[in-house]
């Protein structure tokens, strides 16, 4: 005979939108239930396991013990679970249904994040697709806590048991400002910009990877400019502040600024770097999750990509 547990599914969900909201009351009002029923629920819950899952501090919301970090990634994967199991009972001719949590690094989000949408909605309309944009580092960390399925991102930060499925490998361009003197040029080798002062995107892993990509080539360039942000790299190029070096390459060359770039393909040796679909190796992926991925890659692989 089965040995029955003590907590429900109900308790679970309730756990981890409390985790996710960082108190009750926000919990509650994502629920769309009494914040009282939220607190009497992770209460039994604690109560049924014999341990404690928040550290309660007043007025600065909840913190998951270690306890409860370790409940946090389980009871996710027990109500996804939970949700392939009703899909099943209720039969296949209804189609996959119900959410896919998707991770997508910052900067790839304009360019690969529409399309998939749409295709998504297309194909599977019973699905709903929660996406988390975020840095290498965020997107290790929601994977690693359950808190994304799988993320769409490049080779870079990863840490280690994450599974990496490669859809795209991309070349590495320079770029300049429309009207530099090299920009008919159509490639370039990098120690030609190397009395240039350069724009650095600025993210944690890409900034070190654009700066070894330049710097292996024997020059050291005066950074003039950083940011975090991917159009306002293109825009201070595209207005004469410096070259820099890139892998996604928008379907137009106009910027925010509504100046010009020039993109130049490079005759430096430089590995290209891939774009993957990334998850926990050895975690159950769901059916709508791995029908979402194939989606990605199906999109993503395409020959048409720039």
């Amino acid at each position: 005979m089965t040995e029955a547990v003590g907590f429900t599914l109900a308790q679970l969900r309730y756990f981890v939108v409390a985790a996710e909201a960082g108190s009750m009351t926000a919990a509650a009002e994502r629920l769309l239930i009494a914040q009282s029923a939220v607190s009497t629920a992770v209460s039994n819950l604690e109560h049924e396991l014999g341990v404690q899952l928040f550290i309660r501090r007043k007025g600065k919301g909840l913190v998951t013990t270690p306890a409860g970090d370790r409940l946090l990634l389980q009871a996710r994967e027990l109500l996804t679970h939970a949700l392939d199991v009703a899909a099943e009972a209720r039969g296949v001719e209804g189609g996959l249904s119900g959410p896919v949590r998707l991770g997508c690094f910052v900067t790839l989000a304009p360019f690969v994040l529409p399309g998939l949408l749409v295709a998504a909605a297309d194909r599977h309309p019973g699905l709903r697709i929660d996406v988390v944009e975020g840095e290498a580092d965020e997107l290790d960390r929601a994977l690693r806590t359950g808190r994304i399925d799988f993320a769409l991102t490049y080779d870079l930060g990863l840490g280690p048991g994450v599974a990496r499925d490669t859809v795209a490998s991309l070349p590495v361009h320079a770029l300049v400002a429309a009207d530099h003197p090299l920009a008919g040029r159509g490639a370039v080798d990098l120690a030609e910009l190397a009395d240039e002062p350069f724009v650095l995107l600025d993210l944690p892993h890409s900034r070190d990877y654009f700066w070894s990509l330049v710097t292996a080539t024997g020059i050291t360039p005066v950074v003039r400019h950083r940011s975090h942000n991917y159009e306002a790299v293109r825009s201070l190029v595209a207005l004469g502040h410096g070259f820099s070096v890139l892998h996604q390459r928008p379907a137009t060359d106009d910027t925010y600024s509504g100046a010009k770039v020039a993109v130049l393909a490079l005759t430096n040796e430089h590995p290209p770097l891939d774009l993957v679909l990334a998850r926990m190796d050895g975690v159950r992926q769901t059916g709508r999750a791995a029908a979402v991925a194939q989606l990605a890659h199906e999109l993503l692989a395409a020959p048409a990509r720039r």
